[in-house]
């Protein structure tokens, strides 16, 4: 049996759901997050900000310097939520295999529903099907999504991010060693920042370097080499994982003696973000949401959390947003018996803009 896959993303999901209801901001480069005449970020951003470096979890005073023009829209998580669900009603409805990675982000295992008497007839079918199901989302939802199709979900998440916004992209196995030439090392899936810099000073900046490399991966980056290296040639055999086993990762202290001395607290979160990065690399995540948590000497505890579109995995955008809570909750009034620092609602990390295309 032909195996297909889709990889389906909305198209800059909660800018977009802003411009839908309120048709003023449509063709705006239009900001979700707080005003920058308060302490605040950046959760998310349309295309037309985006073109001014506007992204998830900057600080909102900084987006104002980048897009003056921006116009700023306070976040509305449980409209966003709702309409996620909404939309994976309709993939759902289609029967298919389902893998949601975040609200805005589901894999599709279309094999069972496109299969022919060649790929590329399996293919052709998957791209009308891609095409009716985003021609429904724009139907139903008033909303857009690029869809990438291949035989496997390295393939597939590349595809969707050749060509966004309402894209539909399509690589076959014949042209998949070819169409991966050009793109940076940082496209595949597990390179990260450590692993780039890593290849690069070995001579290795793009895919086909690596296709073309004559010696051991592994003396580079490891065990991962033979992995990296089937990667490099569009090979990919992780199934849908239709289970959720790691939901979250987190840290957190008890203070010998309770403190609210500044430099204690960043030393502390510092500490807690880089672990937090270091273990969401090592399984290849990136985290939607970011929540501090704060316990009081008579054992009063509190939460606070933020959410962005773009998913982050750097111990210093982590760190960032924990400090941006305590400091716009006030969290630190008093001396603190604990501080917890935690990520959830993971994804796998976003591949770079394809710019070479």
């Amino acid at each position: 049996m032909f195996r297909i896959i889709f990889h389906l993303d909305m198209d800059a999901f909660y800018a977009s759901v802003e411009q839908r209801d309120d048709p003023n901001l449509r063709g705006q480069p239009v900001i979700v997050g707080s005003p920058p005449t308060q302490r605040g970020v950046v959760c998310a951003a349309s295309y037309e900000a985006r073109k001014f470096g506007v992204r998830s979890a900057l600080p909102s005073s900084t987006a104002a310097r980048l897009c003056p023009k921006g116009i700023f829209v306070r976040p509305r998580m449980d409209a966003y939520r709702e309409e996620s669900h909404q939309i994976m009603e309709i993939i759902a409805s289609t029967g298919v295999i389902v893998e949601q990675m975040s609200v805005d982000e589901a894999y599709l295992d279309m094999s069972a529903i496109c299969q022919a008497e060649t790929m590329a007839a399996a293919l052709e079918k998957a791209r009308t099907l891609a095409a009716a199901l985003k021609q429904r989302i724009r139907t139903e939802r008033q909303l857009t999504a690029t869809i990438g199709i291949a035989s496997n979900k390295l393939l597939a998440k590349i595809a969707s991010d050749h060509q966004k916004p309402d894209g539909l992209t399509v690589i076959t196995d014949e042209e998949k060693v070819r169409f991966l030439r050009p793109l940076p090392v940082r496209t595949l899936y597990g390179v990260g920042k450590v692993t780039e810099l890593v290849l690069n000073k070995a001579g290795i900046s793009t895919i086909g370097d690596l296709q073309d490399y004559p010696g051991d991966l592994r003396a580079l980056v490891g065990s991962f080499g033979p992995t990296l290296k089937r990667f490099a040639l569009g090979e990919d055999d992780r199934p849908l994982e239709l289970g959720d086993e790691i939901k979250s990762v987190s840290g957190e202290e008890t203070f010998l003696q309770d403190t609210d001395d500044r430099k204690i607290l960043r030393r502390c979160l510092k500490e807690q973000a880089a672990d937090i990065e270091k273990r969401l690399k090592h399984r290849h995540l990136a985290a939607h949401t970011v929540q501090v948590k704060v316990r009081y000497s008579d054992f009063t505890t509190l939460t606070r959390q933020i959410s962005m579109e773009e998913a982050i995995v750097e111990a210093n955008e982590i760190y960032r947003l924990a400090c941006f809570l305590l400091a716009r909750q006030k969290l630190v009034h008093r001396p603190l018996r604990l501080l917890g620092l935690g990520v959830s609602n993971l994804r796998e990390p976003t591949t770079q803009q394809l710019a070479l295309f």
